[in-house]
């Protein structure tokens, strides 16, 4: 019986050690942050390259074929900005 204790906590433990940063998020979420306008142009800047960073990764070996109608639209629009 103290065996089944024991592997019980220990399971607890690698279950809650891989998953902290979920479990800290979900009971204590992160506050919006006051932004001054630059520091807001450049955030929206960083997602907008991520984004298309993400739809040019998509694209892989095979070219602008790979990607959805909807995706070549997104990459439009962000390449304008």
């Amino acid at each position: 019986m103290s065996e089944f204790l024991i592997l019980g906590i220990i399971l607890v433990a690698v279950l809650w050690f891989f998953n902290k940063d979920r479990i800290k998020n979900r009971f204590y979420p992160e506050k919006p942050k006051n932004l001054t306008i630059d520091q807001q142009f450049n955030s929206d800047k960083r997602e907008r390259e991520k984004e298309i960073d993400k739809l040019l990764s998509k694209m892989g070996k095979n070219g602008i074929n790979d990607l959805s109608a909807k995706d070549r639209k997104r990459l439009d629009e962000l390449s304008k900005h």
